[in-house]
């Protein structure tokens, strides 16, 4: 079974991933971007406020085809569980807000067409929904990616991707004190492995 986590920067996800390891010793715990050459591109590139929104789509793509090769279809054909921080959920919220302003039409749809072909989906998603000021404000606006407008345009392709499959969205409301969210994602992920 493949478990992502998703949602805004300063959601919680990656405090959720963390308390998830502890609980599930035995599963694959991973992320996007990865930590190979492919993800240190990606992140050179999030670093750059000048980066071409198009060849940066690009390389979260490569980085997410490395993933899949490396790390997520061995573990799934293991029978493992996988555990993902971001996934391709993340690229199309984020990267198809990043080419509101470009030429192409419908952003949100020319990412998905890309990306769907060439991905596994999960079997569930939990998405930390928090309101954009409240995540720009915990990630601590250190990036293109981290303030309020740009979070704002994230979150309505997040609620696009939620409309589009809700069977496999579980919305947790990050916007409560942390241990109420952990509690949630504890027991979503238990009920879903169970």
């Amino acid at each position: 079974m493949l478990i992502t986590l998703e949602g805004l920067d300063g959601s919680g996800k990656t405090t959720a991933w963390r308390a998830l390891r502890d609980r599930h010793p035995e599963a694959v715990f991973t992320r996007e971007p990865t930590d190979s050459w492919y993800g240190e591109a990606v992140a050179r590139s999030i670093d750059d406020d000048d980066a071409d929104p198009l060849a940066e789509l690009f390389l979260y793509m490569a980085d997410h085809a490395d993933h899949l090769d490396r790390v997520i279809r061995p573990a799934l054909a293991d029978g493992s569980l996988v555990v993902s921080d971001r996934y391709s959920d993340s690229r199309v919220a984020y990267q198809a807000a990043t080419l509101a302003d470009s030429s192409i039409p419908d952003p949100f749809a020319y990412v998905r067409s890309i990306h769907d072909p060439v991905s596994r989906r999960p079997d569930a998603t939990l998405y930390l929904d928090v309101d954009p000021e409240t995540a720009a404000e915990r990630s601590g606006r250190t990036n293109k990616f981290e303030r309020v407008a740009h979070l704002r345009k994230v979150r309505d392709g997040y609620e696009r991707l939620l409309d589009a499959d809700p069977e496999r969205f579980v919305r947790i409301d990050a916007d409560r004190p942390q241990a109420a969210v952990l509690d949630d994602v504890t027991a979503a992920v238990d009920r879903l492995v169970d």
